[in-house]
């Protein structure tokens, strides 16, 4: 079984085996009689072909794997095809249903696009627009013959989206754009590096991530020496002579600090030439170790010095651009400060709006000061107004005090007149008795005076009292 077998089999539930006769059938002919088949069957082949290039299994010649496009033909059905259910003969359909969904676009339909493939306009070649509106509508044939797929090649554009993001979260971050630009070449070292690639960019994924880049993207600004990602709010649409000495001196200094690593490398291998050589007791092969050695020691030495003159101006570069932004956000920081102050008017006019600030305040002290002082004249209290309502209120407690008494003496002597009723009728009874009685208890009946004369004498002595106290307080009051 091929690698690329291997890779799609283990891609987990859509290729579990059960569904290997399904997926290697000509499941094209379910478009209309089972489209949620159809679907299923499209997608799966179609995910897989996707993380196949992006794994770089996808055969293609001279041994060059891209990972953002497809080629179709028979290579691509050779190497998935298996003894058990030989070759997926749907493929086509698989290929022309992406391509409607826009998810596989021709190669150079992408590269003649005008504008954004996001914008829908892109161009499609003619033939297959054509070709592919005649099977919407019947008059052709929809499913092309079975096993066919036609010789092609598709950018892939979910793996091209996936790529694009990651590299400019990745290399288009430094808030220096000495630190953006990039040359050729290190731009396709840093962008593999940045999607996980063990080796650079093949020439066709450069051309179509540089091209999504600038055209969908709206991101980078290139040429065939540099690349640029812009910084925001940048609107240039050109790289600039500057933008391209730079991206040459990057690429010097990248040059040289490989030529240093090659240098120290080779001068370990010939030092260690030359411990064989004398091992070996060979002399002459030592002694030419050894002059090779120094001689690489030597433009060693040069290389390191040069690159560290380069670098030195590259951190002068950087610090030169890192200088131009701040002068120019004080520029536009002074331009700001002239404005504000233009519309504050200077200091004279500063000065007589306190002062008419300060008149009005005080205006507003004087009204509330002259509010606080009617507010306490209207509450001084009347002491004379006090004393009369004193007197009323004494004179009203008097007069309901009299009255009371008046009542209560009422009831004394209505009291009193009933006991003396009662007591006319007891001595009519006792009359009427004492004739019947020894003439003794006579004698001690005149004697003994009744309980109800005793009470009568009470009654009359309180009266007298409660009189003369209440004649007392009145004089106090007084």
């Amino acid at each position: 079984m091929s690698e690329l077998l291997s890779f799609i089999f283990g891609q987990g539930q859509q290729f579990r085996r059960v569904r290997l006769p399904s997926l290697y059938a000509d499941f094209s002919l379910q478009r209309q009689a089972n489209p949620d088949g159809f679907a299923a069957n499209t997608s799966a082949w179609r995910d897989a072909l996707g993380k196949a290039a992006k794994a770089g299994l996808i055969p293609a010649p001279d041994n060059v794997h891209d990972t953002l496009s497809l080629r179709t033909g028979e290579k691509l059905l050779q190497s998935l095809e298996t003894k058990e259910w030989g070759r997926p003969l749907a493929l086509g359909a698989v290929i022309d249903e992406a391509v409607s969904q826009r998810q596989m676009i021709p190669f150079q339909d992408f590269f003649a696009a005008p504008k954004s493939i996001h914008s829908r306009i892109w161009i499609v070649q003619p033939w297959w627009l054509l070709s592919w509106g005649l099977k919407q509508i019947g008059l052709i044939d929809a499913s092309p013959q079975a096993g066919a797929l036609p010789t092609g090649r598709y950018v892939i554009l979910p793996n091209v989206e996936e790529a694009g993001e990651k590299m400019m979260k990745q290399m288009a971050n430094s808030s220096n754009p000495v630190d953006r630009i990039y040359p050729i070449s290190l731009f396709s070292i840093e962008a593999a590096r940045a999607i996980n690639l063990k080796n650079e960019l093949t020439d066709s994924d450069l051309e179509v991530i540089l091209t999504y880049l600038a055209r969908d993207k709206s991101a980078i600004l290139y040429d065939s020496q540099a690349v640029k990602f812009k910084g925001p709010g940048e609107t240039s649409s050109t790289l600039s002579e500057q933008d391209r000495t730079i991206a040459s001196l990057k690429s010097l200094i990248a040059d040289i600090n490989m030529q240093v690593i090659l240098l120290s490398a080779r001068i370990s291998s010939l030092s260690e030439d030359a411990r064989n050589a004398i091992k070996n007791k060979n002399r002459m092969s030592a002694v030419g170790a050894l002059r090779s050695r120094k001689l690489n020691e030597t433009t060693l030495a040069q290389r390191s010095e040069t690159l560290a003159q380069l670098e030195e101006v590259y951190s002068k570069i950087e610090q030169a651009t890192d200088q131009v932004a701040i002068v120019r956000v004080m520029e536009a920081s002074t331009a700001v400060l002239r404005n504000l102050h233009s519309q504050v008017g200077g200091i004279d006019r500063v000065e007589n709006i306190i002062d008419g600030l300060r008149e009005e305040m005080d205006k507003v002290d004087e009204i509330s000061n002259t509010l606080e002082a009617s507010e306490q004249q209207d509450g001084v209290i009347d002491d004379s107004a006090i004393d009369d309502e004193l007197e009323d209120m004494v004179q009203q407690a008097k007069v309901q005090e009299e009255e009371k008494e008046a009542w209560k003496t009422q009831q004394r002597l209505a009291n009193i007149e009933s006991a003396e009723e009662s007591k006319i009728g007891q001595e009519t009874r006792n009359n009427e008795v004492s004739e019947t009685q020894p003439s003794t208890s006579k004698t001690f009946a005149k004697n003994q005076d009744t309980p109800i004369e005793e009470g009568i004498r009470l009654l009359g002595r309180l009266s007298l009292d409660e009189n003369r106290n209440t004649i007392a307080q009145h004089d106090v009051v007084h």
